[in-house]
């Protein structure tokens, strides 16, 4: 069914959103995915895939409140909900399912 397939960086989003718990915001997101893949990407992105995960219900949202270091600004956090965790689940089954289909191969070192 369309909407339910991940993408590479909704699915790296998602697993971020869940591995945070109740400390998911875009900023701290983003972060993480630096930290833990390397890749170099803005927050606007994080943005507009959070838009997406939650118009996909794989994520809710709500806002936190105002402070002085956000010139009184409202962070927004995100939860993986259940149909997030599922999905999350099913792709990893299926990688796994998929992974365990290759071949035992030994390669040789060229000299």
């Amino acid at each position: 069914m369309k909407g339910e397939h991940l993408g590479e960086l909704e699915e790296l989003v998602l697993l971020t959103v869940g591995s945070l718990v109740n400390e998911a915001y875009a900023v701290v997101i983003l972060e993480e995915i630096k930290k833990n893949t390397n890749r170099s990407m803005d927050v606007t992105a994080i943005h507009s895939v959070l838009r997406r995960l939650e118009k996909k219900g794989f994520v809710s949202s709500k806002m936190g409140g105002a402070s002085k270091e956000r010139g009184g600004r409202r962070k927004r956090f995100f939860t993986l909900t259940k149909a997030g965790r599922t999905v999350l689940d099913q792709s990893m089954e299926l990688r796994y399912s998929l992974y365990q289909k290759l071949p035992k191969l030994t390669f040789s070192i060229a000299r």
